[in-house]
């Protein structure tokens, strides 16, 4: 068994929503880095504001959703605050968020 691509991490990262809105981490644009060393992943994740009371949940979300892969037994997620705006956006999540009125 190999390591996972980091873009097999971002794929299931696509599932994991956000809990207000009906959008991925990776659409609203938190995902910020995604390493992968042997079975050990490190995320690097930010909020769209500082005060997000979901913060703990979402990180349980990531972790219990990349540790159900094949070939990652660890993962490590490292908050980095960096400036998050609409621009973070994808179209996809833009899209989204449109369909349920909140862009």
């Amino acid at each position: 068994m190999g390591a996972v691509a980091p873009e097999e991490i971002r794929d299931a990262l696509r599932e994991v929503l956000d809990p207000e809105y009906p959008i991925s981490l990776v659409d609203l644009g938190l995902i910020r880095g995604i390493e992968v060393g042997g079975n050990r992943v490190h995320i690097k994740l930010t909020y769209t504001c500082m005060g997000c009371p979901a913060m703990d949940m979402i990180q349980d979300d990531v972790r219990e959703r990349l540790l159900e892969m094949n070939g990652v037994a660890s993962v490590d997620i490292e908050v980095v605050w960096d400036t998050w705006s609409r621009k973070d956006i994808t179209p996809l999540g833009k899209k989204q968020l449109k369909e349920v009125g909140v862009v």
